[in-house]
């Protein structure tokens, strides 16, 4: 049971606007200890092996959402559905009883990223993102465009930090000669390069590299719904995220992590060869026309996961049409309020602007031969 350490009351909830917890009772505010004072946070470059946080564990396969928590009021046994909520109010004596400890059905993470971005600040946020595309949206999105209607969802991640090298191999080329041949309409542009092998290998460290923790997101069908927005919103200060208290979650929903370590170790490896590429570019400038890696591996020495809770805004719109259906989402990053998403476009607004603007320029086209 989580209390107000001032007065012991129960009824606790977060207040966005300052990123701390608020007793509704006494009026004392209050936040949790950060993360890095909870885990262990030393040299990234010493981690050996695969560290998991309790709250990263793999989900046993028979974990049921339903729990039994007792009330530490009044002694009472409460039934829990954490697939629905992380907490309860006691029908015997009104305390609120939340989900603090972990339990193994991917439902408590062990790090949650407050909210600061208000709700009005994401109504507007939303307002003007799909303000700006109003001209060509569909015009029933445009009728029953309702931002109210906003959702504040937590959403699960993995959050990694990395001791990692890496190979990389392939072929350079430098740029000799430059000549055209043909003529007329016909002319064809040569290049002659000279060809080098090219190798290098990297050692680095990544701090809170963030992994989708949900298999929905991380598969993604963009054939009927545009959840992918999620990932255009990033990053989130996840170096500002708290030990995990269930009473951030009051007034806001929360989707469950259902993949584990293992599940999500690929993504992890493709990332850190995205980085690795990123971190030896500099070191081949001198290939002016560029470098093919055809082999290429990365060695994880060492890795941290903790699971944690990021804070988004969501509107969504379901949109059918032609016996097509599409859920579109507008998305508001909880912290730094940054927007993305999708509305549903009308193709003959589309296509009517399209005709006008070339219209426009055969006309501009016409005046300046005509000039000539």
């Amino acid at each position: 049971m989580n209390r107000c350490p001032k007065c012991g009351a129960t009824e606790i909830q977060l207040r966005p606007s300052v990123g701390m917890l608020v007793c509704l009772f006494c009026r004392h505010e209050w936040a949790e200890k950060r993360l890095d004072e909870t885990i262990a946070n030393g040299d990234l470059s010493r981690l050996r092996g695969t560290t998991v946080g309790s709250g990263a564990t793999d989900i046993a396969a028979d974990a049921g959402a339903l729990i039994t928590m007792k009330c530490g009021g009044c002694g009472a046994e409460v039934v829990v559905n954490t697939a629905e909520q992380m907490g309860s109010r006691c029908h015997w004596c009104r305390h609120v009883l939340t989900v603090n400890e972990q339990v193994p059905n991917g439902a408590v993470p062990d790090a949650v990223l407050p909210f600061s971005t208000t709700h009005a600040v994401a109504v507007a946020k939303i307002r003007e993102f799909a303000g700006k595309r109003r001209l060509f949206a569909d015009r029933t999105f445009v009728r029953e465009f309702t931002p109210e209607n906003v959702v504040g969802a937590y959403l699960p991640y993995m959050v990694v930090d990395g001791n990692v090298s890496a190979d990389v191999a392939g072929f350079g080329e430098v740029q000799t000669r430059r000549y055209t041949r043909g003529t007329g309409n016909h002319k064809t542009t040569y290049y002659d390069a000279d060809v080098y092998e090219v190798h290098r290998r990297i050692d680095f460290t990544v701090d809170d590299l963030t992994i989708e923790a949900s298999s929905e997101r991380a598969h993604m069908n963009s054939a009927v719904n545009t959840n992918n927005v999620i990932n255009t919103i990033l990053p989130f200060d996840t170096e500002n995220a708290v030990k995990w208290n269930a009473s951030y979650l009051t007034g806001f929903t929360s989707e469950k992590r259902d993949q584990d370590v293992a599940q999500m170790t690929p993504v992890l490896e493709h990332q850190l060869l995205s980085i690795a590429r990123a971190q030896v570019e500099p070191s081949v400038q001198q290939y002016d026309r560029g470098v093919r890696w055809e082999r290429e591996r990365v060695q994880v020495h060492g890795t941290r996961w903790v699971a944690m809770y990021l804070p988004v805004w969501l509107y969504s719109y379901y949109h059918e049409k032609n016996g097509t259906a599409m859920v579109h989402y507008i998305a508001v990053n909880g912290r730094t309020g940054e927007t993305m998403g999708s509305v549903p476009v009308s193709k003959p607004r589309l296509l009517a602007a399209a005709l006008t603007v070339g219209t426009v320029v055969e006309g501009i086209v016409i005046a300046m031969m005509g000039a000539t």
